[in-house]
C-alpha cells in the first residue's frame, strides 16, 4: 500500500467516524445513562420521596424513552449532546487509526494466510481495534464522564477540561486508562462485525461483477445502489456483532463511572449480574442497536464513497 492510500484510508475513516458520531449523538447519551449504575438518573423526584432506598435499588430502570423524556424535562435538550466535544476529538483520530491499521495489517496478511480469507479479516480487525483502543482510551473515558454527569436546568455544568483535571486529581493518570479491559474484550464485536461485513461486500462485489458482465457495462463505476448495499451490509453485520458482545459496553461504562466500586472486568462480570440479575448485563441494549445500526451504515458508507472519490 502506497503512502497516498494510506492517508486516503486515514481521511475516510476519519470522516466517517466524525458524521455518524454526531448525528447519533442523542442516542448515545440515552444508552449510557442506562447503562450506568446511578439508579438516580432514571427515577423521579417523586418516585425517591415515596420510597426507601432498598426499594429503589431494585427498581427496574425505565426504557429508553423515558430515560429520553427525563433529560429533556430535568436537563434541557443540551444535555442529549453532553459529550460530543471529546467525541468529536475521539472519533476521527480513532477511526483514522483504525482504518489505516486494518489495511495495512489486511494487506501484510494476505501474504501469509489466503488472500482476503476469513483469517486475515479476522486478525486484522482484532489488530487494528487494539490499536486504536490503547490510543484513544483516555478521550473516551472524559467523554462517559460528561455524558453521566446529570445537572439539573440552570446548573453550572463540567467541561471536559475541568474533567480532565478531576480524573487526574482523583485517580492519576491511571485513572485515564480505566474500562480499556472491557474495550479490549469488544475487541471480539468488531471482528465480527468485519468478518461479516466483508462477506457481505465480496458476495455484493461478485454479483455486481457478474451483472456487468451480462450487460457490458464498466464494473469500476459506481452507482447509488452500490452505497446503499454497503450501508446493508454494514447494518446487517453490526447487529449481529453487537447482540453477541454486548455486555462488555455496561461492564465498560461501569467501570469509567466516577467513585465506582467495581475494579476490573471479571469482577464487575461477577458482580453486576449478582446484584442486579442477568438483564442488568444487556440494560440498554435496544438504544444502543437503534443508534449503532445507523452510526455504523453512516461510518462505513461515508468511509467507502470518500475512499472510491479520492482514488478515482
Amino acid at each position: 500500500m502506497s503512502q497516498r492510500d494510506t492517508l486516503v484510508h486515514l481521511f475516510a475513516g476519519g470522516c466517517g467516524g466524525t458524521v455518524g458520531a454526531i448525528l447519533t449523538c442523542p442516542l448515545e447519551v440515552v444508552k449510557t445513562r442506562l447503562q450506568s449504575s446511578h439508579v438516580t438518573f432514571y427515577i423521579s423526584e417523586v418516585q425517591l420521596s415515596t420510597v426507601n432506598g432498598a426499594s429503589v435499588a431494585r427498581m427496574a430502570p425505565p426504557g429508553p424513552l423515558h430515560c429520553l423524556k427525563l433529560i429533556l424535562e430535568k436537563e434541557g435538550p443540551r444535555s442529549l449532546f453532553r459529550g460530543l466535544g471529546p467525541n468529536l476529538v475521539g472519533v476521527a483520530p480513532s477511526r483514522a487509526i483504525y482504518f489505516a491499521a486494518y489495511s495495512t495489517a489486511k494487506e501484510k496478511l494476505n501474504g501469509v494466510f489466503e488472500p482476503d480469507s476469513t483469517q486475515v479479516h479476522m486478525v486484522s480487525a482484532g489488530l487494528a481495534g487494539f490499536t486504536a483502543i490503547t490510543a484513544t482510551n483516555p478521550i473516551w473515558l472524559i467523554k462517559t464522564r460528561l455524558q453521566l454527569d446529570a445537572r439539573n436546568r440552570g446548573e453550572r455544568r463540567m467541561n471536559a477540561f475541568e474533567c480532565m483535571r478531576r480524573v487526574y486529581q482523583t485517580e492519576g493518570w491511571r485513572g485515564f486508562y480505566r474500562g480499556m479491559s472491557a474495550s479490549y474484550a469488544g475487541i471480539s464485536e468488531t471482528v465480527i462485525h468485519f468478518v461479516i461485513y466483508e462477506s457481505i461486500k465480496r458476495k455484493l462485489m461478485e454479483s455486481k461483477a457478474q451483472a456487468s458482465m451480462d450487460q457490458d457495462e464498466d464494473e469500476s463505476v459506481k452507482d447509488a445502489s452500490d452505497f446503499v448495499g454497503m450501508m446493508l451490509a454494514a447494518a446487517t453485520s453490526k447487529t449481529c456483532a453487537t447482540s453477541i458482545a454486548y455486555p462488555h459496553e455496561v461492564i465498560r461504562t461501569r467501570l469509567r463511572e466516577e467513585g465506582s466500586k467495581y475494579r476490573s472486568f471479571f469482577q464487575t462480570l461477577l458482580t453486576v449480574p449478582k446484584e442486579e440479575g442477568y438483564r442488568a448485563l444487556y440494560r440498554g441494549l435496544t438504544t444502543h442497536l437503534v443508534r449503532q445500526i445507523p452510526n455504523t451504515a453512516i461510518m462505513m458508507s461515508t468511509y467507502e464513497m470518500v475512499v472510491y472519490l479520492l482514488q478515482r
